[in-house]
């Protein structure tokens, strides 16, 4: 049974900071935890030995419970809007909404080598064996990248967008969100690698084409930083590096960091906070790894605007971020790492297949918040690509040409292979969808030309394009078009700040284009498709819409598609 271990001196332990005490709520599992829970969107996931994954809101309420079939990778990624990525050890890549419902499945091609990490609009990088495949949060394959080797460090997002990565050959990769990659050649492996913020005067750091620099840290605990500007500097191993860093006291057992400083636990059960742009040690501290004395085999670390955290099977420590140690808690019997939510409660799996729950602070963690999660940290630039009309070709302007590219980008788009054409591409098609008439150029492209370039972007698009279809979707007029732009909505499958299901509303209530059959089928289809994927809240004011095309007044293909869209909810 996972429970805090209860001092003998309690008086001391208080001083101390142990909490304990019983659990804030517990609930059978029905199997062992695999993995570290996932808390997002008001609820935990848990992942279990016989496939199952089972959910809970924060208050405790079992939420639901999906089996996927098998046995499953000990991986477990939520999404800001609350999807789960799992991975069966088959390979097979599972995506399950907020409600439990499986949205899709594919098989990238062997197991998981480490946990799936989502990119600021909702892509997926997903690491298997010796590649890394880049997935849009429908599913879509955007690129893949195959290595020398297989991946040694489970990827991490550094702070312009892109993965970080190692490989057993030594290697360190970093690779922003459009494939692109950058490698140092190190003579020894990383045990951790961090993400620091880009050199002082270089570009923005939300960009993805920022330069984040990367900060190894090795074994013996020497230090050393990876910058794409300088290339001389002297390696760590050799006890001397261009940012003097220290040493530390010992080998790294988890770390994170936030801005340019990196918070590491040793194997020792030391914490610390280094200071890369001091190039020093600010503070050290006992966590309860150290304390209890006993070995902590693995851990993880948060790192945010609250403090430091450190977890690991026989406990958690919470430090401010100045150094004072804020509590701790000893746990035993547990079957994985617990995990630490927004809302100060950490989830414990244990042994005894029981989740429990413990409430250590009443901080939450702050932030600007969309309709159903965390505004992301940063953008990659896809609602709002540099345009690129004047400067391409006369002959784009020719109809068939327009229709030959389009049919020679899809046919790189069907095969995976988007890549560092991403945002010249998504330029294009919303020139191509979008184009206004002047004097200069004529008139709008064909009907036909119009609506592929917007399907080829709800394949290719992220959340980040939701504002310009929605726009699309108000203002245009041809039916074609306009069921187009909501058809892609519906494929990208988010709607971060309810835009597009506002636009929807209004159209199925108040426009005069209501009568139009082609525009409310697909309005009916994009809005199940969004309940679907993104589940509340945005399936109260969905149900709403689909209700309102199910009535005898409207067309009988729209009620036929608005009343299976509503029975798709209820098909688990």
């Amino acid at each position: 049974m996972a429970l805090p271990l209860f001092a003998q001196n309690p008086a001391a332990d208080r001083q101390q900071g142990l909490v304990t005490g019983e659990p804030f709520w517990r609930q059978a599992l029905g199997g062992a935890v695999t993995a570290l829970p996932s808390v997002q969107a008001q609820s935990a996931v848990v992942t279990l030995d016989g496939g199952n994954i089972r959910a809970y809101s924060t208050a405790g309420t079992p939420l639901w419970n999906y089996f996927t079939g098998g046995r499953l990778s000990p991986f477990v990624t939520r999404s800001l809007e609350g999807t789960s990525y799992i991975s069966r050890t088959n390979g097979a890549l599972i995506a399950v909404n907020r409600s439990g419902r499986e949205l899709w499945r594919i098989y990238p091609g062997g197991q998981l080598s480490g946990h799936i990490i989502t990119g600021w609009d909702g892509r997926l990088f997903v690491p298997a064996g010796n590649r890394l495949y880049c997935y849009t949060a429908s599913g879509n394959l955007l690129w893949a990248r195959t290595f020398e080797e297989n991946i040694s460090l489970s990827p991490i997002l550094d702070q312009g967008g892109g993965i970080i990565l190692s490989l057993v050959n030594n290697e360190v990769h970093r690779i922003n969100p459009f494939g692109e990659t950058r490698i140092w050649k190190r003579s020894s492996r990383p045990a951790v690698l961090l993400s620091l913020s880009p050199q002082a005067g270089t570009n923005d750091r939300t960009s993805p084409l920022a330069d984040p620099r990367v900060l190894a840290i090795y074994e013996n605990g020497a230090m050393e930083i990876l910058s794409e500007i300088e290339e001389w500097f002297i390696t760590a191993q050799s006890g001397a590096n261009l940012y003097m860093l220290p040493r530390l006291p010992a080998g790294p057992l988890a770390a994170a960091s936030r801005g340019n400083n990196a918070a590491v636990v040793t194997t020792d059960g030391r914490a610390l906070l280094i200071s890369t742009d001091e190039g020093k040690i600010l503070w050290t501290g006992d966590s309860h790894i150290r304390i209890s004395g006993t070995r902590a085999g693995e851990a993880t670390m948060i790192y945010d605007e609250r403090g430091i955290y450190i977890l690991s099977r026989n406990g958690a420590t919470g430090f401010t971020d100045d150094g004072r140690r804020l509590w701790y808690t000893l746990l035993e019997n547990t079957a994985a790492i617990p995990a630490f939510g927004d809302d100060g409660v950490l989830y414990s799996g244990g042994r005894d297949w029981i989740l429990y729950t413990y409430k250590l602070e009443d901080r939450a963690l702050s932030g600007k918040q969309t309709l159903y999660g965390p505004v992301p940290e940063g953008n990659y630039g896809t609602g709002n690509p540099p345009r690129r009309l004047l400067a391409e070709s006369p002959l784009l302007f020719n109809e068939t040409e327009v229709r030959n590219r389009l049919e020679s980008i899809s046919s790189s788009i069907r095969a995976g292979r988007v890549g560092s054409n991403e945002l010249a591409w998504t330029a294009w098609f919303m020139e191509t969808a979008g184009f206004k008439p002047t004097e200069e150029f004529g008139p709008p492209h064909e009907i036909r030309n119009r609506v592929t370039a917007i399907r080829l972007l709800g394949h290719i698009g992220s959340r980040e394009t939701i504002p310009w279809l929605t726009n699309l979707f108000r203002r245009e007029t041809d039916p074609a078009v306009k069921s187009a732009a909501a058809s892609a909505i519906g494929a990208i499958g988010v709607d971060p700040e309810g835009i597009a299901m506002r636009a929807f509303l209004d159209t199925v209530t108040f426009s005069s284009v209501s009568q139009d059959e082609q525009t409310l089928i697909a309005v009916a289809a994009a809005t199940g498709a969004l309940c679907r994927f993104s589940g509340p809240p945005l399936s109260d004011t969905g149900v709403r819409i689909l209700t309102l095309l199910s009535v005898s007044t409207q067309p009988s293909l729209v009620r036929r598609q608005a009343s299976a869209e509503l029975a798709s909810f209820r098909v688990r």
